[in-house]
């Protein structure tokens, strides 16, 4: 029996993408089908390098050739992946820009942004972060750059400004600009100004993915970075206590306001649990249990994962390498795991802002 292509993209159309519920050739996911007697090789085009389904899919498109076509087939699967877009973000080379905001401080949205930013790139994404926290920048003492400053270049006549790279990310702090131990008297337009030229007067190159960490709560940076920029979505970063999780009410009411209409990619639980390094197996949900899944429920927002309060995370971050880089440590699967749902959730949005604009 002789293979053709067209046997093989019809039993690849029964394989439907979770997310997106159409079939893969319809969705265009299938290219660079060759077929030598009984062996058949195709590339299957992911819309994220971090998608979670990607075993599931892999395993989905074999069944269907061996049930379709031929048991006899050999098959060879190459997952790739193209990080889709829905539009321009006004950052040159910039896919997706991603916002973790949380209603209130002290909630580790810092820790999540750094974690999320490093969790994809372990897939094999290309990203950038900036810390925008213009009142407390933690992403240089994070990723132990205290006192580095970043270089300048020119082109076409005008300065830009190289992002430092580290543990294989683009990183851009308004902590490398100022004095560490001064404060930042900063009035509104001022720090307005001063976030745009992070993202203006920078040389990303090119990006799947740019987090910003914002400042906890609801103010001028939040309107500046989401009125300038067309963001892809925002992480809402709270932890289990009644008194956070009315604040992250808050915040996801700001994004969702007319003026703003930003997505919500999801809701992070943070400080979740508590586990003992000598009792890895136990869980003490110590501030409360359920609430962030709740806040979720109720706001019908995708709820990301929930964070373990381990001393490793915080200890890890002091020293200038986040915990997900930490192969052994228990919390770095969680932080895997939430990238690869953020990563989910920002497909899923872009493919509905398409489907939207051609219908």
């Amino acid at each position: 029996m002789t293979i053709t292509k067209e046997q093989v993209l019809s039993a690849l159309s029964n394989v439907e993408e979770p997310d997106l519920k159409k079939d893969l050739v319809t969705l265009n996911m299938i290219q660079d089908i060759h077929i030598d007697g009984n062996k058949v090789s195709f590339s299957v085009i992911l819309t994220t390098p971090a998608c979670p389904l990607k075993a599931m899919i892999e395993n989905a498109c074999r069944n269907a050739i061996l049930y379709f076509v031929s048991k006899e087939a050999e098959i060879s699967i190459n997952m790739n992946s193209r990080v889709t877009s829905q539009k321009n973000t006004g950052v040159p080379g910039v896919k997706n820009i991603i916002a973790v905001a949380s209603g209130k401080g002290g909630v580790g949205k810092s820790t999540v942004a750094v974690n999320l930013a490093l969790g994809l790139a372990k897939t094999g994404a290309r990203v950038g972060l900036i810390d925008a926290d213009i009142y407390g920048p933690s992403i240089p003492i994070m990723f132990g750059l205290e006192g580095a400053r970043p270089k300048a270049s020119q082109a076409e006549g005008k300065t830009r400004i190289q992002p430092i790279e580290k543990y294989g990310i683009k990183l851009l702090s308004i902590g490398f600009f100022t004095d560490p131990d001064q404060p930042v008297p900063w009035r509104g337009p001022m720090v307005s100004t001063a976030v745009k030229q992070l993202f203006n007067d920078a040389d990303w190159g090119e990006l799947d993915y740019l987090v910003v960490d914002l400042p906890p709560g609801t103010g001028d940076i939040h309107i500046t970075v989401t009125q300038s920029f067309p963001v892809t979505g925002a992480v809402i970063v709270t932890t289990p206590q009644n008194v956070a999780l009315a604040d992250a009410r808050k915040g996801i009411g700001m994004f969702m306001m007319n003026a703003i209409n930003v997505p919500i990619l999801g809701i992070v639980e943070n400080m979740s649990y508590f586990t003992p390094a000598e009792l890895p197996a136990n869980k003490y949900y110590i501030f409360g249990q359920g609430g962030g899944q709740k806040l979720a429920q109720q706001l019908g927002v995708p709820f990301l994962g929930e964070i373990p309060l381990v001393k490793s995370i915080s200890d890890s971050g002091d020293a200038g390498r986040p915990v997900v880089l930490e192969e052994d440590n228990i919390t770095a699967p969680a932080f895997v795991e939430m990238a690869k749902k953020v990563a989910q959730q920002i497909a899923i949005c872009n493919a509905h802002a398409t489907n939207n604009v051609k219908s």
